[in-house]
């Protein structure tokens, strides 16, 4: 086994598809580590620029005529708001074709593994993470960037040295909506969550939880890291349409999976940093 780094600042990199993805998967971790002094690097594979417009109010044609350049600033908002550093890894898109369509020439989720791969590793060369964050081999859903990132961040961490820990997002799983559902129904509160269990995949395999980190004191901060990508947040659908204060009480972790250990480590765990503090 490696050791522990010597230097004494502790670095987090979370690896994800788009613009928008580090606010919903993770973000009230990332914000958690960042006010305690950790290095929070957020590494987004590509642009955005095939996503759509999912906020109604952002909806015109401006914006969709400039939707590159909009999702680059919101990521900079989001970035600001978690307290975190930020970089594109400078992919494209590929959108998400319909059934039987082919993927866009030159998009992300065409690009060699390889090669890919040895882009995202020089990254991590540079910034000598100690932990590093990613979907699991599903990508969380089957968006092909969302894949593609799992594979290449995989492939990246087996090729150096650096991470001692990989770990996958546990967000938004079958049992956190659940959850909820059952906590605002029993309380008389209206509960968006049904609509999405009815439609949630009955064969979705669930990923074993290692890891808890407690961090509903930043669920504020990441709702506002999700507001600032406001082509793809409606605030008044969806995710954000559930009680908060009901969520601190029934689920006040984000909750990951430990893939890969580089250190000696006791399960489960409260602290992504286990093992190398």
């Amino acid at each position: 086994m490696l050791g522990v780094l010597d230097d004494d600042t502790l670095r987090l990199m979370s690896v994800h598809a788009h613009p928008d993805d580090e606010s919903s998967k993770g973000a009230a971790t990332l914000a958690k580590y960042a006010a305690e002094g950790v290095d929070v690097l957020v590494v987004t594979c590509t642009g955005g620029e095939r996503g759509d417009v999912l906020n109604p109010a952002m909806d015109r044609p401006d914006v969709r005529e400039n939707l590159a350049a909009i999702r680059r600033e919101e990521m900079a908002a989001a970035r600001d708001i978690l307290g975190v550093r930020q970089r594109f890894l400078g992919f494209v898109d590929s959108g998400l074709p319909a059934d039987g369509e082919p993927l866009p020439e030159g998009c992300f989720a065409l690009q060699p593994v390889e090669e890919a791969a040895a882009r995202l590793a020089a990254v991590i060369r540079g910034f000598h993470p100690h932990v590093v964050i990613t979907y699991d081999p599903t990508g969380g859903y089957p968006h092909p960037d969302h894949i593609k990132t799992h594979e290449i961040t995989v492939a990246a961490f087996d090729a150096t040295e650096e991470p001692r820990k990989l770990y996958y997002h546990g967000a938004l799983s079958r049992a956190w909506f659940q959850t909820m559902h059952d906590a605002m129904t029993e309380r008389g509160l209206d509960s968006a969550m049904g609509a999405v269990l009815a439609e949630f995949p009955e064969d979705v395999p669930a990923l074993e939880i290692t890891t808890r980190v407690p961090c509903a004191e930043y669920f504020e901060v990441r709702d506002r890291a999700l507001l600032a990508h406001a082509t793809q947040i409606d605030p008044n659908a969806g995710f954000m349409l559930h009680d908060r204060d009901v969520e601190r009480q029934v689920w006040p972790t984000e909750d990951y999976h430990l893939a890969h250990s580089r250190v000696e480590v006791t399960l489960p765990e409260d602290d992504l940093f286990s093992g190398l503090r």
